[in-house]
């Protein structure tokens, strides 16, 4: 009797699902609008280095850290999305991220040096674990509108950014017992735990399609892209495109762990500095939201090539701008580059295929593990403001030339029986 009723449970769970696919997108952007850390870092920046003693430098290779991991662990939950499930590879993101909320919560303050291992790494693979899972899930359950899907997803991922600000904000000035940023991350915990094990439980992939009677045995139908991750190593293509998503992180990461600070500097207070943080969540969910949808009507190609360039003069005016312009500018950057991420897994999926697209857009993130290390360790070898400033126009050029020269992936003939 209870087989039955199990029996009978999975089947209202699984028709409920196939005709109702927003609730993978719901699901989703539940867990996504937690886990932002990198659009609010900003906010957290300052409150870090004093309570764990670390210096400027210090609490921005902690953003780097995590970051960098965060392209790792796209490979790492990619092979697991891929083999055992998205909600396989987001109950283990969950565990990761929540333990680094818990972890940082609890670690004393003389042990600084290792606030790196307990919360930068996990926080890192948790975040990355949970992010290619919710969009290669709701990719294939929005095959023909994956911008569609991918804006969804990415938009509540920008509004994480404020959210987070908000609420970090908040918790420094006493919420809950434990007061400061140690209150901050054990309230995240608190709040991150139940909803992601939530979400997760309700992320699954769609069952595969029937072949249609129509379309069997008609030799001249063109075959599905199918690149496993050795294949799509071998080409160019994919090269190009983790170039590209290296080259663009310095127009933001070079700049998110010292908004606050660089908004003061040139003529804000910190009130009105923060709104930098603000607005560039806003901004962050505005790209995510609307250029994957631009992209399903004018392409990938073109939309990152729009971006690439908009973030070019932006990434120039920054240079220069002033007061409230700060904030307008890194707004507009913000914008350009979490679109440019929004627009990736759609782009990944175009070029090499549905069936490995959790582990194939990982190894395209780690491009920015690579950009997120790579520029930071240059701008502070060269030791002078102006020098981010170089080398987020640079990036922006370089991620242009990348997008340019990318061109679709020869599909493999198909064999004729025999």
């Amino acid at each position: 009797m209870s087989i039955k009723k199990d029996t009978l449970s999975s089947e209202v769970m699984h028709e409920m699902q196939k005709t109702r696919p927003w609730a993978i997108l719901a699901a989703g952007a539940a867990i996504q609008v937690l886990t932002g850390l990198p659009a609010a870092w900003g906010v957290f920046q300052r409150p870090v280095m004093e309570e764990y003693g670390l210096s400027e430098q210090g609490a921005g290779y902690a953003f780097g850290v995590l970051i960098a991991f965060f392209g790792i662990g796209c490979v790492i939950g990619g092979f697991l999305q891929d083999k055992q499930g998205p909600r396989f590879a987001a109950l283990w993101g969950t565990g990761l991220l929540c333990g680094g909320f818990f972890a940082a919560a609890a670690l004393p303050a003389e042990k600084g040096s290792a606030f790196f291992g307990v919360f930068s790494i996990p926080a890192g693979l948790g975040t990355a674990f949970l992010y290619p899972s919710i969009q290669s899930c709701a990719q294939k359950w929005y095959k023909g509108r994956k911008g569609l899907a991918t804006g969804v997803i990415g938009g509540a991922v920008g509004l994480s950014g404020a959210f987070l600000t908000v609420f970090v904000r908040t918790a420094l000035r006493g919420f809950g017992p434990v007061q400061g940023i140690r209150g901050a991350f054990w309230a995240l915990g608190a709040l991150t735990l139940p909803v992601c094990l939530a979400g997760s439980a309700l992320l699954t992939d769609p069952p595969p399609e029937k072949p249609q009677p129509s379309r069997q045995g008609k030799a001249k139908a063109a075959p599905p892209l199918d690149l496993s991750p050795r294949q799509m190593l071998g080409t160019r293509q994919y090269w190009l495109c983790a170039g590209a998503v290296c080259f663009s992180t310095p127009a933001v990461l070079l700049f998110s762990p010292i908004i606050l600070k660089l908004g003061m500097e040139r003529g804000l207070d910190e009130s009105a500095a923060l709104w930098a943080v603000v607005l560039g969540s806003v901004g962050s969910a505005a790209g995510r939201l609307l250029m994957p949808l631009l992209s399903d009507k004018i392409g990938r190609r073109p939309t990152d090539l729009i971006l690439f360039g908009v973030s070019l003069g932006l990434s120039a005016a920054f240079l220069f701008a002033r007061g409230w312009a700060v904030v307008a500018v890194y707004a507009g950057l913000t914008f350009c580059y979490s679109a440019l991420a929004a627009v990736l897994p759609a782009l990944s999926t175009d070029l090499f295929g549905l069936p490995h697209a959790g582990v194939n857009y990982g190894f395209l993130a780690l491009g920015q593990s690579v950009g997120s290390l790579l520029f930071p360790c240059i701008a502070d070898f060269w030791g002078f403001e102006q020098g981010r400033h170089i080398l987020a126009i640079a990036g922006a050029a370089a991620g242009f030339a990348c997008i340019w020269a990318v061109t679709p992936v020869r599909r493999e003939p198909q064999k004729k029986p025999n």
